[in-house]
Order: C-alpha cells, then structure tokens, then sequence
C-alpha cells in the first residue's frame, strides 16, 4: 500500500538517499539529482504542495516527485509553467507504478493550484504514456541542446500552451543559462 502525500522537512533525509540511489545506474544522468532537489527546496521556485513523497505502510519513502516554477519566454511575453525534475523511485520499488502515482497525482495538485502546463525532459517512450508530447509541437526550446524527442510538455487544461511559444527559462539553481 503507497500514500502519495506532501514531503516534509523529516523526509529530507531519507528522500536525498533515494533520489541518489534511483539515478545511480542512469545512462543519462550527471549524478547530482539530490543536490538538485536541495537547492530547489531553498529557492524561490519550489511549490511545497508540489514536492510529493511517495511512502509504504511502513513508512519507508518510496518515490519523490517534484515540480517547480518556470517560465516560457519568447521576445516580449513571458508565460509561467512547471518543471517536472526530478521523479525518483528506490530501486527496489521501481516498476510498481510508484512514479505514474506521483506524476498523475502531481498533475492533479499543479491543475488546482492553477498551473496549465508542465515541461521535462524525460525517456521519449515513458512520458507519453501520461499525454506528454514533444515541445517542438507546441514551438517550445530548450536553452540547450537536447534530443528532440526528450523535451516533452503537458497541457494540465484545454489549451494550456496554445500561443505560448518560447524558450524555457529555467531557475538559477537548475545552473543552466
């Protein structure tokens, strides 16, 4: 039995350990996921509600998910979005589901918060189970080059991206420029 439930400063600890241990063995990774998760915890784009824990019967945190504030920037517009980085699930409980529940779960929190869109960049085969397609689609960018088929976004409501082209801009603590 999993509760998906708003992380606490008492999960901190334990959710540090397992967001290095989910990214460990990952082909695409730079390894410091965790720091990551603690430099958005002290920033200003860190929704609280949206940093979720993923816990089992006994208390042992299984998965973390978190989603924080973005904008998409074109020449004079400027449109607010979420980050969805990083999801993590501890290896032994990885391909049970825990991380669909923590992604449907934080779509459902970002939509009543009134966010309308969410951006990663994710596995291409993954995240589309869930409605995410490319950014190109919706003439999204990156600031860096990726695979097309990783940067991939979410309308969280009918339209949510519709006329908001632009370039991500992420928050300094992503330490991308």
């Amino acid at each position: 039995m999993i509760t998906i439930r708003q992380e606490e400063s008492k999960d901190y600890q334990q959710v540090f350990q397992l967001t290095q241990e989910a990214f460990r063995e990952m082909e695409h990774s730079d390894h410091q996921e965790q720091f990551l998760v603690e430099k958005l915890r002290k920033s200003n784009a860190i929704i609280p509600e949206l940093s979720l824990v993923a816990e089992d019967e006994n208390g042992t945190i299984a998965g973390h998910i978190l989603f924080t504030k973005i904008k998409i920037i074109n020449n004079n517009e400027s449109f607010d979005s979420l980050a969805l980085a990083p999801v993590s699930v501890k290896p032994e409980f990885q391909n049970q589901g825990i991380g669909a529940k923590l992604i449907l779960q934080g779509h459902h929190i970002a939509k009543g918060l009134g966010y309308q869109s969410v951006i990663l960049i994710g596995h291409e085969k993954y995240y589309p189970h869930f409605g995410y397609k490319k950014t190109s689609n919706f003439g999204i960018s990156f600031p860096f080059d990726i695979p097309e088929e990783n940067g991939m976004a979410i309308e969280l409501v009918k339209d949510g991206l519709k006329d908001k082209k632009g370039v991500v801009k992420y928050p300094q603590e992503f330490g991308i420029d």
